[in-house]
C-alpha cells in the first residue's frame, strides 16, 4: 500500500526504473492512467509503466487541451497516481509551461511529485492536440535551450523531446529538429502524428540507436498498429494516453441517458464494477485491517478543570 506504508515505496527513484524497464529489448507499453483508480486497473491489467496524458487531464477538468492547465496541477495528478500505483509514470509535460526557467521548475515539480519521465514539445502556446491542424511551431533552437534547461534540472527524470514538425516541416524538418534535441540533452524523441507505417519506419531508420516513442491514439491521423507493429518498426515505446478517458466517458454519458430514460440504474448494473470488485482494486479490506492494527485513540476520563 504505497499510499500510507513507507516501506512499500520502491526504493530506487522512478526514473532509474523507468530506464530499466527501456533497457529490455521488447517495446514498453504504457496505457493512459491520469488518475488513481485507472493506475490500479492498469496495473492489475499487468501494464509496469503509466502515461498521464495533458488532453486526459485537461479533459477530466472539463477543460480542452490548449495548454490551459498548471504545473501544479499535474502535480496533483502525478502524486495521486505514484501513490496509488507505486508504478513508473511518463507525464505530458506541454511545452514546458513557459521558457527555460519554467521548464526547470516543472521538472524539479514533476520528479519531485513521483514522474519518471516527461516529454516536451516544439509547438506554441496556445498548443493544440498533434493530430489536429494548424499546430503552430517554435524556433527549433528555442525548443533544444528547453531540453538543455530539462536535463541540468532532472535528477533522473527521463526527458523525451516531442516533434510536432512532421506535418509542416516534412520528414526532413522534423529529423533534423530531433538531432538538434538530442544534442541538447534529451534522451529519446516522440515524433508525433505520423500518418504512415512507411513515415514511422523512415524516422525510425534516420534516428539510428535512438529510443523512439509512439503515439497510438484513437480518432487521429495514425492508423491503428499493434505494440508488436511499433516494435518491428523500431520504436522502444507505446502509449495510448486517452483511450482509458473515451471509454468511461462513453460509458458515462449511456448511464445519465438511462437513467434519465428508466428513471433509475437497473438497467445499467451489469455494466457496474461491483462493490466486491470496487474494494478489492482499492484494497478496502487490506486498509481496514491495517486501520483496526493501528492504536486506537484513548479518552481521557479525568476532569483536570475541577481540581
Amino acid at each position: 500500500m504505497p499510499y500510507v506504508i513507507g516501506a512499500d515505496v520502491p526504493d530506487e527513484p522512478a526514473g532509474l526504473r523507468f530506464r530499466r524497464l527501456l533497457e529490455r529489448p521488447e517495446i514498453l507499453q504504457m496505457p493512459g492512467a491520469h488518475f488513481g483508480m485507472a493506475g490500479l486497473l492498469a496495473k492489475k491489467a499487468g501494464f509496469e509503466a503509466l502515461y498521464l496524458s495533458g488532453a486526459a487531464m485537461t479533459a477530466t477538468m472539463g477543460l480542452p487541451d490548449l495548454g490551459m492547465i498548471t504545473v501544479d496541477e499535474v502535480c496533483f495528478w502525478i502524486r495521486q497516481v505514484n501513490r496509488a500505483t507505486g508504478l513508473p509514470m511518463l507525464v505530458d509535460g506541454d511545452t514546458g509551461y513557459g521558457e527555460a526557467l519554467n521548464v526547470m521548475h516543472m521538472v524539479r515539480a514533476f520528479e519531485e511529485a513521483g514522474a519518471a519521465a516527461v516529454h516536451l514539445e516544439d509547438q506554441l502556446l496556445p498548443k493544440k492536440c498533434g493530430h489536429l491542424n494548424d499546430k503552430k511551431l517554435a524556433d527549433a533552437h528555442d525548443m533544444a535551450a528547453k531540453c538543455a534547461a530539462a536535463r541540468k534540472a532532472r535528477k533522473h527524470l527521463y526527458i523525451i523531446a516531442r516533434t510536432d514538425a512532421a506535418a509542416s516541416e516534412g520528414m526532413d524538418g522534423a529529423v533534423a529538429r530531433a538531432r538538434l534535441y538530442l544534442e541538447a540533452g534529451a534522451d529519446a524523441i516522440f515524433p508525433e502524428a505520423l500518418t504512415t507505417a512507411e513515415m514511422f519506419r523512415e524516422f525510425s531508420r534516420r534516428m539510428p540507436g535512438v529510443k523512439l516513442l509512439a503515439n497510438m491514439t484513437e480518432f487521429g491521423r495514425t492508423p491503428f498498429f499493434t505494440a508488436q507493429e511499433f516494435q518491428d518498426m523500431g520504436y522502444s515505446m507505446v502509449i495510448w494516453p486517452v483511450s482509458h478517458l473515451r471509454v468511461a466517458s462513453k460509458a458515462i454519458e449511456e448511464l445519465y441517458a438511462s437513467i434519465r430514460k428508466e428513471g433509475g440504474t437497473h438497467a445499467m448494473v451489469d455494466r457496474m464494477q461491483t462493490r466486491a470488485e470496487l474494494y478489492a482494486t482499492i484494497g478496502y479490506h487490506d486498509y481496514e485491517a491495517l486501520d483496526a492494527s493501528l492504536v486506537k485513540t484513548v479518552i481521557p476520563t479525568a476532569t483536570p478543570q475541577r481540581g
